[in-house]
């Protein structure tokens, strides 16, 4: 029995339309499989191996750990962040730089030890991480006074991961600050952050005129 005209005819718009859909979803997945491609093989292109063994280092150490953000977020994602910084902002190429900053919390805040590092990644790399690194047994306020002095003494290479450590946090901090920091602490994170910059300008112009721009986002009473 023959279908009636119409039926018939809107029987084969609809297959027409599902062939199209189907097309059209073929042609998004084969674009998705290009763009993870290119993006796969970017990141090769930006990090070479003691860099990618950098992040492997650090993911496994701060693995348990998470950012103080109301989202939890992972821990090494602002490593990497810093990473991004140097490389994208700052134009720096020193391998050397990109891994100390992959690793530059790993000392502080893990059970890493120096003679680990200096044994995976070699005594330059290991003394920048400790240039970068709180003391953390001594108060809040000698704790800061103290990052402020090492600042102005630290190598350039340092000088570059704390620039791109404070941009990151006032960046974490303007976007999406710690559940429990009012706005009090928040402005003292800015003004002490500032205090860290200043003593180590002159080693990278760009990173700075970046972090000027934002401190003067700095949240408001």
């Amino acid at each position: 029995t023959e279908l009636p005209q119409d039926v018939a005819s809107f029987a084969q718009k609809t297959v027409d339309q599902a062939q199209a859909a189907f097309d059209k979803a073929s042609e998004i997945a084969h674009s998705n499989v290009q763009l993870f491609d290119a993006a796969a093989n970017a990141a090769k292109n930006r990090f070479n191996d003691l860099q990618l063994k950098a992040i492997e280092f650090a993911a496994h150490k701060h693995r348990d750990q998470r950012r103080k953000d109301p989202d939890k977020t992972p821990y090494i994602n602002h490593p990497i962040a810093l990473a991004q910084v140097l490389r994208e902002e700052g134009r720096v190429r020193d391998s050397v730089v990109i891994a100390a900053a992959l690793l530059h919390d790993t000392i502080e805040d893990t059970e890493t030890t120096y003679d680990e590092l200096r044994g995976q990644f070699g005594v330059t790399i290991a003394d920048c991480v400790v240039e970068v690194t709180d003391v953390k047994f001594l108060g809040k306020t000698a704790r800061k006074r103290l990052q402020v002095a090492k600042a102005g003494r630290a190598s350039k290479a340092a000088k570059q991961v704390k620039l791109a450590d404070k941009i990151c946090n006032l960046r974490d901090i303007l976007a999406s600050p710690p559940a429990d920091w009012s706005l009090t602490r928040q402005q003292e994170y800015f003004e002490h952050a500032k205090e860290v910059v200043d003593e180590v300008r002159g080693a990278n112009a760009r990173l700075e005129r970046r972090f000027d721009r934002l401190y003067r986002q700095r949240p408001a009473g």
